[in-house]
């Protein structure tokens, strides 16, 4: 019998893509699902605004937010240091796919994220990254090719197919079509994880009136 698939975007500059990973990586010994590990690079002015279109509300609003992720963060025991400045996360992204293409999707995932909000790696540097690649077993060589080669077109239509599902942040999770935004909507997935039938008759039936 087919496992249920879980699909999951994320992207390694997200400190709330970096404190859902325990209990996304939870699903499956617990429930048995698959999980599809997918990049959804977000870029930065479109999420956040230009510098100079950002108002004193919103500067409150990202300390806040980073506060709150450094809580989960803490609660897990992992370092969260802020960012030092804004990062285009195409390289870690494209590394993301390579490493699962060559079976190191797990290692090269747990270093990024660590290494990186432990100020201990620049994801957008690409020999940053094939310097993970490399040490987690892989062939920089193939990777800076890969980067050089059909990376790009595959991210882009990665990220196109997503916002077609209706994805526009991270960790975004989609489960039999239905989407879930944020590491607070886990609980609600694991339902839908429990009980698909039921909650789809549900959602049918509310559909319909």
């Amino acid at each position: 019998m087919e496992k249920p698939r879980v699909r999951i975007y994320t992207d390694y500059k997200s400190p709330y893509a970096y404190v859902a990973n325990q209990r996304l990586f939870e699903l499956e010994d617990t429930y048995g699902v698959d999980l599809e590990w997918l990049p959804y690079t977000l870029r930065i002015p479109e999420f956040m605004g230009t510098v100079e279109e950002r108002t004193p509300h919103f500067w409150r609003k990202v300390r806040y937010l980073y506060m709150d992720a450094r809580r989960f963060a803490n609660a897990q025991g992992l370092v969260m240091k802020g960012p030092r400045r804004i990062y285009d996360a195409f390289y870690s992204s494209a590394g993301m796919l390579f490493a699962q293409r060559h079976g190191l999707f797990r290692p090269y995932h747990d270093t990024v994220f660590r290494r990186f909000w432990n100020h201990d790696l620049e994801i957008d540097e690409l020999s940053d990254i094939s310097g993970v690649i490399s040490a987690i077993g892989g062939s920089a060589a193939d990777f800076e090719a890969y980067v050089r080669g059909p990376a790009r077109a595959e991210h882009d239509r990665i990220i196109d197919e997503a916002e077609a599902l209706g994805v526009f942040g991270v960790p975004s999770m989609v489960f039999n079509g239905e989407l879930f935004w944020g590491g607070d909507r886990i609980d609600m997935l694991i339902e839908r994880i429990e009980k698909p039938e039921t909650i789809a008759v549900a959602l049918g039936s509310r559909h319909r009136k």
